[in-house]
């Protein structure tokens, strides 16, 4: 245990970090190694892999480095966040410029590079950092008005979209953009800018199922299921219907034979079968806790910035979540998306333990200092003018 008189780096750290936040991360890193024991055997055995637990092996393995670069980056000050995150923006966005060029084509997309034989996919490690910028943008409109941060969030947007368009990944285009609108409101857009985004918003829906045929086979699948193969979401669900309320019991299921993705995109309907229900909303508790409380924090923070990246982080780990969760559940058209923490991935592991770690970087509790403006404001009901120095808010003696 780490004294509170201890005033090392790592005895600071401990006791202003927040480990409630820590505990619930470390929980569905647990429950993640838990279902890819349970799902990936029958994935290895219907790949040809001859050892049954090549997955299991392989997520442990990417967890950790991804509790070092966890730990790591909740480390860093607020300043050093927006400096690594500048860094990492630009180097990730180049590579998701080059998938489009050298990325291997799978399934009609170009989102992967193989790097020293490691398959990585850069838009996951893209959106913590575009997250962490377009926070820093909306934070100076904030702060100074005259500076033109939204219209420069808007180009951030842009730069950040069109290449995700091109791969094309759709999924992941309008998982950026709703946090990216979730900020713009945090920030006080005006109505015409609501009306506008949301226009342009349904505008690009309608192209992308007009032009795009995989778009439009995944949601008319969804809306009318006669229209096309629905195999995979069927299983799903029954997935869920033969596990109840406590499960089938570890190792017992039978959808996850044959169900394709098990142990990436499918894993939540595993965990319903062989756990049950009540495993299902364990894990659904967990991650609402996490963006509650990642919230509830960014709420009371003073600084624009902290509170702006907090509430992004939190709504990006949210809505990815919640995505993955809907597809298993057919409440939403199939989206290929892991479910954080939890889905096996490699790519999504380590930008997820990136993205956490500078959440509860900003989540640390800090010493609370008065702004300049506070001491006016305080120096203006005591009747100082405006701009005096502190000692003029002291009484006089007598």
């Amino acid at each position: 245990m780490i004294s509170r008189a201890e005033r090392t780096v790592v005895g600071e750290w401990w006791w202003t970090i927040d480990r409630l936040l820590l505990g619930a991360l470390a929980a569905l890193m647990i429950i993640g190694i838990v279902l890819a024991l349970a799902a990936s055997p029958p994935v290895a055995a219907r790949l040809g892999i001859a050892d049954p637990f090549h997955f299991v092996n392989r997520q442990v393995m990417f967890l950790v480095p991804a509790l070092i670069v966890l730990i790591a980056t909740s480390f860093l000050s607020p300043r050093n966040i927006r400096r690594i995150a500048l860094v990492l923006f630009f180097v990730f966005l180049a590579l998701v410029c080059a998938t489009l060029v050298v990325g291997p084509e799978v399934k009609g997309a170009r989102r992967w590079l193989t790097v020293a034989g490691i398959t990585v996919q850069p838009s996951e490690f893209l959106k913590p950092s575009f997250v962490i910028i377009a926070a820093w943008l909306f934070s100076e409109s904030v702060r100074r008005p005259e500076m033109p941060g939204q219209f420069l969030a808007i180009g951030l947007l842009g730069m950040v979209v069109t290449p995700l368009v091109m791969q094309p990944d759709f999924g992941q285009t309008m998982l950026v953009s709703l946090v990216w609108g979730s900020l713009f409101f945090l920030a006080g857009l005006r109505i015409i800018w609501v009306i506008g985004l949301a226009g342009i918003g349904a505008t690009g829906l309608f192209i992308a199922y007009t032009m795009v045929p995989h778009v439009t086979q995944r949601i008319d699948r969804f809306l009318n299921p006669d229209s096309g193969d629905t195999y995979q979401i069927d299983l799903s669900i029954n997935s869920f219907l033969n596990g109840g309320w406590l499960g089938q019991g570890p190792g017992e299921g039978s959808f996850k034979k044959v169900l394709p993705d098990g142990h990436t995109d499918f894993i939540f309907a595993v965990a319903g079968e062989e756990f049950g229900a009540v495993l299902c909303m364990m894990i659904a508790g967990l991650f609402a806790f996490i963006v509650l409380r990642a919230l509830a924090r960014a709420m009371k923070d003073e600084d624009p910035f902290v509170r702006f990246a907090t509430a992004g982080l939190a709504i990006l780990f949210g809505l990815q979540s919640c995505i993955n969760m809907m597809v298993n559940l057919h409440m939403m058209p199939a989206k290929g998306m892991t479910l954080p923490f939890v889905s096996y991935g490699g790519s999504s592991l380590l930008s997820l333990a990136y993205g956490m770690g500078m959440l509860l970087a900003l989540t640390r509790r800090r010493p609370r200092t008065a702004t300049l403006a506070e001491l006016e404001r305080l120096g203006t009901r005591l009747g100082a003018p405006s701009g005096a120095p502190s000692g003029a808010l002291r009484p006089r003696p007598a």
